[in-house]
């Protein structure tokens, strides 16, 4: 696989998969999402993303049986893969290393 970078937004909707596990479809990964950032993110902005981050191999999907509210129609479930939490493990020991680095007398000037 061709190595790949990920976007900040990315990243995020990456996370939040993570986080809601075996639940993590666009609607909640949204809800998830507006909840933990406090910004407004809406379900067709997750939606792409979602897709885009499994052609890169960093998601897979699944249908979840079909549910009577849904009127029969079922979810597509996202699961981080292992090149999904490899990438994730990069962008944050890059963030980590990074903020290290900063020297004291930069914070001081804040």
């Amino acid at each position: 696989m061709k190595r790949t970078n990920l976007g900040e937004f990315e990243e995020l909707v990456l996370l939040t998969t993570g986080v809601l596990f075996d639940n993590a479809y666009s609607v909640a990964i949204a809800s998830e999402l507006s909840k933990e950032s406090g910004r407004k993110v809406s379900v067709s902005a997750v939606h792409p993303v979602v897709y885009r981050l499994e052609e890169k191999g960093f998601l897979s999907s699944r249908l979840g049986d079909s549910t009577a509210n849904r009127g029969g129609k079922r979810k597509r479930l996202f699961r981080i893969t292992p090149e999904g939490k490899k990438v994730l493990d990069e962008a944050m020991a890059l963030r980590s290393q990074l903020h290290q680095k900063i020297p004291k007398v930069a914070w001081q000037n804040s």
